[in-house]
């Protein structure tokens, strides 16, 4: 499996654990798709949680707090990280 594939599945769980809305079968595809897509594009912590928050306010007209956004976009940044630096 390559690297890449195997990082974004990571991503998948995280998030799926995740659920911030708590809901009872986690209906977050396209949240998550999203969410990675922003885990690529963005190095900042703050900035990743600004985003993850605005994708999820989108879709779900409710604001999760932007200290539960920070904690996980930094424990998708370490994933990411970790993915950059592996053989």
């Amino acid at each position: 499996m390559r690297k890449e594939v195997a990082t974004n599945l990571q991503f998948v769980d995280l998030l799926n654990q995740w659920d911030p809305f708590h809901l009872e079968n986690g209906d977050y595809e396209p949240e998550i798709a999203d969410t990675i897509q922003a885990v690529h594009e963005l190095d900042d912590p703050l900035n990743l949680a600004k985003r993850i928050q605005s994708i999820y306010e989108f879709s779900f007209e409710k604001v999760i707090p932007i200290e539960e956004c920070l904690l996980i976009s930094k424990d998708l940044l370490v994933i990411k990280a970790n993915q950059s630096c592996s053989l």
